[in-house]
């Protein structure tokens, strides 16, 4: 399962749209695209600096202490003429060493974002760093979940899974988050995120789903080899210990029908190591707030701020994302989540600290060692590429959402999604759709003197055979009885006479058509057909190594009908109460306080 998306992540071949764009098609060399390497790539204009206000003492000391060992590095690195353009002068070591300076600003916003609003970097020269990351499988079990086929341009879309554990098994997590009894517990992923960039990569969205929502949980099997049941009755943040992210990974894939490439998670330590690296992110209360115990309700966070703006680090930084009680419930926790992420990444936008050498090695150390990533990424080199990919995302161009939930029938102390808002939003992801309205359509530029590919032409629709498949069986869904039975009589109608339906089903989110791989040209010029003969768009059509011919399976999105009508979505069309971007955070009344007592 553990497909390797970073080289070439989410491109074929090299595009020209991608070298416009700033970013590599073949992630290994993306120093010809991004200036990492290349001598006559532009230069990037610093942003200038922004004062830390809220930075502890103690933070600022430890900053001049690394600018001051940094010195002689930094000094040591190549220069540049000053203009927006080539460099001149030095030699290739200097003009390479620079370059890659520069782009580690990008390494720390992408690293930042990656690790649920604490934040971090990169750095490339330090071999030993590598040792520092702990890995595992991609995935915990098989969702069936295939990755979406490439745009016009050759591109698709990143997906990454960020989870946030609550873990007691280290002793620095039992000073953070209490729970002796707990160490030896299995962990719950109390933080999930789903970070989806475009396959332009021009805009990203950040969905969460809060950790008592239920849902249907997968098979999985850990990394010890033993195996968990599916269930259909346990909240989703069990799926950590029911085989590990790679069971989270494939939980997500299974509800969404998207594919996700990667997963990253971080513990208790780890966000409070970070939060003090990055030197505190503004967050903001519309009254005081103290999230302490009440006579009905036990334990909380601790968080305790006036009103207004602050910049919290270290322990509160943990109080805030951990905070449920006092924002009114787990959606009003993902809210306040979600404005940490958003004021951490605009933060780190905004410093010039990224060309600090000294500091670059404290925070490249730091988030090594708190990050945990799926096998793929497992190497400075490659979180490095990974971050190339993200570079173009403005900030008015990252929107963040939480699915909307309701009670679950069985106990109102969990939750369920409301199946017609997660829909919309899973089938937005699938189709590439921008959760914002910030954006202009990308348009193909074809190389200059190359001339249009001529297409290859379908062959007789009764000259091959066509497998029809039942695949209606949703997550809360029982399948539609007789369907695969239904389309192989329209695609017989319309001339396709050798299809047949299957008796085995395949339940997935999405209706696909899928051609062998080694099928090349002609494979997918007669899928198209197929396609097409259903009012089925192109991008419903996917190569597939495994499939034995060509593979029609009638997802969940189309339960009814012989003529396939695709989900009318726009660009910013989030369901009511998704989008959570907020710039202050109601406080519950019983959680407020006057900043006095």
């Amino acid at each position: 399962m553990g497909q390797n998306s970073v080289r070439g992540e989410g491109t074929r071949g090299r595009v020209p749209r991608a070298r416009e764009l700033g970013w590599d098609d073949e992630l290994y060399d993306a120093g010809a695209a991004t200036g990492a390497d290349a001598a006559d790539a532009p230069e990037e204009k610093d942003t200038g600096a922004a004062s830390d206000t809220g930075a502890a003492s103690d933070t600022t000391t430890r900053a001049e202490r690394r600018r001051g060992a940094g010195k002689g590095a930094a000094n040591g690195g190549g220069g540049t003429d000053g203009r927006s353009g080539h460099r001149r002068g030095g030699s290739r070591r200097r003009s390479k060493k620079a370059g890659k300076r520069k782009a580690l600003r990008w390494v720390a916003i992408t690293l930042a974002v990656l690790i649920l609003g604490t934040a971090g970097a990169g750095y490339l020269y330090y071999e030993h760093l590598n040792g520092n990351i702990r890995g595992g499988s991609r995935a915990g079990g098989d969702s069936g979940v295939k990755k979406a086929a490439p745009n016009a341009l050759g591109d698709t879309p990143l997906n990454i899974l960020l989870i946030g554990s609550d873990s007691r098994a280290d002793a620095k997590n039992v000073a953070l988050g209490g729970g002796k009894n707990l160490r030896d517990a299995k962990p719950l992923a109390d933080v999930q995120m789903l970070l989806h960039v475009s396959a332009d990569r021009q805009n990203a969205s950040i969905v969460s789903i809060p950790r008592d929502t239920i849902v249907p949980i997968p098979k999985c099997t850990g990394k010890d080899g033993a195996t968990y049941g599916a269930t259909t009755t346990s909240p989703i943040n069990e799926t950590l210990g029911r085989g590990g992210p790679g069971c989270t990974l494939t939980t997500w894939e299974s509800l969404t029908g998207v594919y996700i490439d990667h997963w990253m998670m971080i513990d208790f330590s780890g966000v409070v190591a970070m939060a003090d690296e990055v030197g505190g992110v503004p967050v903001c209360v519309k009254t005081g707030v103290w999230d302490k115990p009440t006579r009905l309700v036990k334990g909380g966070s601790g968080l305790k701020l006036p009103e207004g703006t602050h910049e919290i680090q270290g322990k509160q930084a943990l109080q805030w994302l951990r905070t449920r009680h006092a924002f009114g419930n787990d959606q009003g926790r993902a809210k306040a989540q979600h404005m940490y992420l958003n004021g951490m990444v605009e933060k780190l936008q905004k410093q010039d600290a990224w060309s600090d050498t000294g500091q670059l090695m404290g925070l490249a150390e730091t988030a090594t060692k708190a990050l945990q990533v799926s096998d793929e990424l497992k190497s400075v080199k490659k979180l490095f590429d990974l971050s190339m990919q993200l570079k173009n995302v403005k900030m008015n161009r990252l929107t963040t959402a939480t699915v909307p939930t309701t009670e679950w029938s069985q106990d109102r102390n969990k939750l369920q999604m409301v199946q017609s808002s997660a829909d919309k939003m899973w089938a937005m992801l699938r189709d590439d759709i921008a959760f914002d309205k910030n954006g202009k359509p990308a348009t193909a530029k074809p190389k200059p003197g190359a001339s249009a590919k001529p297409k290859t032409a379908a062959e007789s629709p009764d000259s091959f055979p066509v497998t029809v498949a039942n695949g209606t069986a949703g997550t809360d869904q029982a399948p539609v009885e007789g369907r695969a039975k239904a389309i192989t009589a329209a695609l017989t109608e319309k001339g396709f006479t050798q299809a047949g339906s299957s008796k085995e089903p395949q339940p997935r989110q999405d209706t696909v058509v899928l051609y062998p791989k080694d099928a090349g040209d002609q494979g997918r010029a007669n899928a198209v057909s197929v396609a097409k003969a259903l009012g089925l768009p192109e991008t419903k059509v996917r190569a597939d190594a495994a499939a034995e011919g060509i593979t029609l399976i009638v997802g969940a999105d189309w339960r009814e009908g012989t003529a396939y009508k695709k989900p009318a979505a726009e660009a910013g069309d989030l369901p009511e109460g998704a989008d959570d971007k907020a710039t202050c955070m109601d406080i519950y009344s019983v959680y407020k306080w006057d900043g006095k007592s």
